[in-house]
Formats: C-alpha cells, structure tokens, sequence
C-alpha cells in the first residue's frame, strides 16, 4: 500500500480514483474544485479528500491528475496551493489530461527543479473505460519512473504503455483523435448515406461491419446513431479542444492534416446547432440537418 492522491473526480478521474483504492488498496487522498464531489468520492470509496491539491499532495509517493486543460493543469500543478508546492522529492506526479506536450515538457522542467518526476500518461476509453479499469493510457517520460509508476496505473488500465520522452504521450493521444475524427465522419457519411439510399441500416451494417470497414466507432456507436441519440460518450466541446492542440502541434512538426482541419469545422457547425455536449457521433446529426435545409 503507498500513499497516493488524485487531483479532478469529472467523470474518468472520479472512478480512476475509486481503482486505486478497490484493485490497488492504496491509501488514497483526492481534491475537487467543487468540494461536494470530492465528499461523494469517500462516501463511496475508503479514502480522504483535500481543500487544495497542495494538501492532497503532501506526503504522497504518486500525484495523478485529470482535469480539463492546459489551464486547468496548471492551477492545479505550479498555482496557487498547486500540488507541485507539496510534491516530497523521489516522488512522481502523473498527469491524465489530455493537454498539450507545451505544458508536458514545462511541468516536467519544474518537477525536475523540485526534485520530483513528471510523466504526461492521456487516457482512451472513455468513461466507460474508466468505469471498468480497462483503459489505454499512452505515456511520456523515462523508462525508470514510468516502471516505478505502472503498477498504480495499472489499477485502471488495460494497457500502459511508453510512448517516448515527456510529451510523448499527448502526441500519442493526439494520433488517436486524429484517426477518430476521420473516422466518424466516414461513418457518418456511410449511414447518411444509406439512409438516402433506402436502405436497411442494420442489414447494410451488419454486411460491412465484418470486412474493412469495421472500426470501434461502427461497432460501437451505429445504433445510436441510427436512431439519432447522441448523448452517449465525449462531448464535441471536448473533441475539439483536441483537434484544436492537433492542429497546432501539427504546425510546430511540420505535418499536414487536411482532413481533420475539416472535421474540426464539421464539428463546429455542431456546435452552432446547439451540439456542444453532443458526442462526437454527431457529426451525422450534421449531414442530416443540412439535408433539411
């Protein structure tokens, strides 16, 4: 048992936190920017929770966080009450937001000056991922912290794995929404398609889902597509803070990303439809609005 805390309970830290304690039996202290979800997590689960991410990190050997943004992580790391102000040296603080590698490699040159260690670890799965402790976490640092870390990550992963050095891993991530941008679109189209087409949506779906074509998206998320419900994973507000950091990463490498330049315009005509908390499947809610126009 070690002593860990974990910074942000939105719908994947919340049970993230609740592995470490169920798979792992660690003693574990979270903090929330809304205290009444930090209180919620230990009515639930056998743990404390913190008044600022400073105090939760007090004395821990491992600090994970999970919040929105690059913003985010920083007030929650270098501000104010930060944990990175109660990190003890020797130990390591991981991040599980999907941020930038900017402020991967800006938070690891602080954590070195403090003593500690820093790997960015972004996470795919979902909420239902982290529900099940079956996610895929991509992770940035080195070799050494990331073996003395995987063992408390794996409390909630399927799969961790080492992408590179610190920054690493939010590129990583970045491969994955780019590769899911483009392919709910493709899907998009497809059922949009068909449904012009006169087609039986589940014949034709069932007759392709074998071949080629077969992806997570089509197996996962066709159905409810096909009856037009779009409430059932990441939200378009999210997708394209992602596609957003993509785009501009892609900038500082020098690499071309037309297609998802395009989606992320696709997505924020769902946004102007009143989409933002839609999930990423919308992009048909799209195709089908303009064919009414």
């Amino acid at each position: 048992m070690a002593k860990v805390a974990f910074i942000g309970l939105g719908v994947m830290g919340f049970p993230m936190a609740g592995h470490l304690v169920s798979r792992g039996g660690h003693d574990v202290t979270v903090y929330n920017r809304t205290t009444a979800k930090a209180e919620a997590w230990t009515k639930e689960h056998i743990g404390s929770f913190a008044k600022t991410p400073q105090e939760a990190a007090e004395g821990c050997d491992v600090v994970f966080a999970c919040v929105g943004n690059d913003d985010d992580l920083r007030t929650v790391t270098i501000g104010e009450n930060g944990a990175f102000h109660g990190m003890k040296p020797g130990s390591i603080f991981v991040d599980h937001t999907t941020a930038s590698p900017k402020v991967a490699r800006e938070l690891d040159e602080k954590a070195r000056a403090g003593g500690f260690s820093f790997l960015d670890a972004p996470v795919s799965g979902g909420q239902a991922g982290a529900e099940k402790g079956v996610l895929t976490v991509m992770i940035g640092g080195e070799e050494e912290v990331f073996n003395r870390a995987k063992p408390f990550i794996d409390c909630f992963a399927k799969f961790a794995g080492l992408m590179g050095a610190v920054g690493a891993g939010q590129q990583t991530k970045m491969v994955n929404q780019i590769c899911i941008a483009s392919l709910v679109q493709g899907l998009s189209e497809a059922i949009h398609f068909a449904q012009k087409a006169g087609l039986d949506i589940d014949k034709a779906i069932s007759a392709v889902r074998g071949g080629a074509a077969q992806s997570w998206q089509m197996e996962n998320r066709w159905e409810t597509m096909r009856d037009g419900e779009f409430d059932h994973g990441f939200a378009v507000d999210w997708m394209r803070k992602d596609l957003k950091m993509c785009l501009e990463a892609a900038d500082e490498v020098g690499a071309r990303l037309p297609a998802t330049a395009l989606v992320d315009q696709f997505y924020a005509e769902v946004q102007g439809m009143g989409g933002n908390r839609w999930d990423t499947s919308s992009l048909l809610a799209r195709l089908n609005n303009a064919e009414k126009k």
